[in-house]
């Protein structure tokens, strides 16, 4: 099994490439370099890369905010996929978040991914029927 390295801020670019080369990954403006520097400086040891060859083929974002663990763009290349190597970045991800007391996590899987949401099912994450996820744009509101 190849080895997992925490995610540093210099593997943005090879890690960006990655994202845009799988479905499924939805990246916005909060993705940029500077966003996701921001994202391991807050949640340092929990997001995580694979390389093969010396090259990154698999990576996630995780975090927490005190209470529940996030996994965001859980990613392994296409000639890479079948190996275990998602599963084991998700495992270790919750190996570390339980190490710092967080019990619960959480993914956002897009409606129209019907392949990530079979490899999510795999490794017993649930469908949440009773929940309904909102978003804002807080930049440049208004505050009454």
């Amino acid at each position: 099994m190849l080895p997992i390295a925490d995610m540093q801020a210099d593997d943005y670019d090879a890690v960006h490439a990655l994202w845009q080369q799988c479905e499924g990954v939805g990246l916005s403006p909060s993705d940029s370099r500077e966003g996701i520097r921001a994202f391991l400086t807050r949640n340092p040891g929990l997001s995580l890369v694979v390389r093969h060859a010396e090259r990154i083929v698999g990576a996630v974002l995780c975090g927490h905010d005190g209470r529940r663990g996030y996994l965001y763009h859980l990613a392994v290349a296409p000639a890479h996929r079948g190996q275990g190597l998602g599963r084991m970045l998700v495992e270790a991800c919750l190996t570390r978040l339980h190490a710092a007391g967080i019990l619960k996590a959480t993914i956002v899987v897009y409606t129209h991914n019907a392949e990530g949401q079979r490899f999510w099912r795999r490794l017993g994450w649930k469908h949440r029927t009773d929940l309904l996820v909102m978003q804002a744009e807080p930049a440049g509101r208004a505050h009454p």
